[in-house]
């Protein structure tokens, strides 16, 4: 508005010299205005950029309900060729995740395949990873201590090691780490109990939390399982594990670590395929009244990232057995990232991008999805993108 009104004046000047000249006898000469020489046009404010939040919201405007849908995906390819990986990346998924057969040899490979990934310099390909430490560890060249080790040591010693495994990560080209374990169990006997980082509440949401402040500015951080696993007897990748507390008691137990995570400001969370049924006899993954809990109750608001999808499917329920249908579920629901770790056909299954993003988008047309949520799921996984390319300097 200020170079529009100097631009004004301008002409408002001009136009009082041309009439004193035509009033003035001919020859005489007219002394220019002494204002003209004064003004000068006002700077051109720089624009100021759009926020992360501001950019993925106008990004998803842009797109179809397919697009959205795929934009929810993070898939995984088998071997360390990156070609499979980028035709996934290709149809516009959020990004892949590595499991132990995508790792080459040395770290200096790793970030050749990385660095392949990346094609988007306005929003970053999520890389993930399950970099817990000890018996869950996909690099070799992680230099920090299992959890087990951990957890009998103060606080700051899993800040320190957190920190030491990020920046590794980091160092690959990885960017999301599925790496800290927020369940709490003091049974040896539980599948869980060597990857825990504590045995009770209090003392797991003490290294959950530093283990969140360790990976900040290196990788985006990931708790895991909510709404908790320790309470819940049995192992998800086959089953689906019952926990027989109440609402109450969990928040008086497992509860307490995922607090600290969502005080800690970690930027994702995953859902368990586990149940609470005095919550809700769906898996939290599926649970649209666990996604409130974690929204409303301990006010979380970052991304929403389920476990393995293909999991649902391994434990042999029939009311599983369809991958488009649990895709449905789980957006339904308020998921905002899906996982699969795919099979070298992942036909086998009958996953494929096409027909998942088909399912969700179909959900959306038939009234199941609400499209808002949609556009919420994809906005909060482009802002999250966004995020991660700026601190890369993309």
């Amino acid at each position: 508005m200020r170079l529009r009104a100097g631009w004004s004046s301008v002409a408002a000047v001009l136009l009082g010299a041309a009439v004193l000249a035509g009033c003035a006898s001919p020859g005489a000469s007219t002394p220019p205005a002494a204002s003209e020489a004064a003004v000068t046009p006002s700077p051109t404010p720089t624009p100021t950029p759009p926020t992360p939040a501001e950019w993925a919201a106008d990004r998803v405007a842009a797109m179809t309900d397919r697009e959205r849908a795929a934009s929810l995906l993070m898939l995984h390819a088998p071997g360390t060729d990156p070609a499979a990986m980028r035709e996934l990346i290709d149809q516009g998924i959020a990004g892949v995740i590595l499991m132990g057969d995508n790792i080459p040899r040395s770290e200096a490979e790793l970030v050749g395949l990385t660095s392949a990934l990346q094609s988007d310099p306005e929003a970053a390909t999520l890389i993930g990873i399950d970099q817990e430490g000890g018996i869950v560890s996909r690099i070799d060249w992680d230099p920090a201590p299992a959890p087990y080790e951990l957890r009998d040591q103060p606080a700051t010693a899993t800040r320190d090691a957190f920190a030491a495994r990020a920046a590794a990560l980091e160092a690959s080209g990885v960017n999301v780490n599925f790496g800290i374990v927020a369940d709490v169990t003091d049974d040896p006997g539980s599948f869980i109990y060597d990857r825990v980082l504590g045995t009770s509440p209090e003392a797991a949401a003490a290294h959950v939390s530093a283990a969140v402040e360790g990976e900040r500015g290196a990788v985006a951080s990931t708790v895991k399982h909510f709404p908790g696993h320790g309470a819940a007897p049995g192992d998800s990748h086959v089953s689906v594990p019952s926990a027989p507390l109440t609402l109450d008691e969990w928040r008086a137990g497992p509860a307490v670590p995922f607090e600290a995570a969502v005080d800690a400001d970690v930027e994702l969370v995953m859902t368990g395929h586990l149940s609470y049924p005095s919550v809700d006899a769906a898996p939290a993954s599926l649970s649209p009244a666990w996604h409130e809990i974690l929204r409303d109750e301990l006010g979380f608001d970052g991304v929403l990232v389920t476990d393995d999808m293909l999991m649902l499917q391994h434990n042999g329920l029939p009311e599983y057995a369809d991958p488009g249908e649990n895709a449905i579920r789980a957006v339904a629901a308020g998921g905002d990232l899906l996982l699969y770790v795919l099979p070298a056909d992942p036909s086998e299954f009958g996953i494929s991008v096409d027909g998942l993003a088909a399912s969700i988008a179909g959900a959306v047309a038939d009234g199941r999805i609400p499209s808002k949520r949609l556009e919420e799921a994809a906005t909060r996984v482009f802002e999250l993108r966004r995020e991660l390319a700026s601190e890369n300097g993309e």
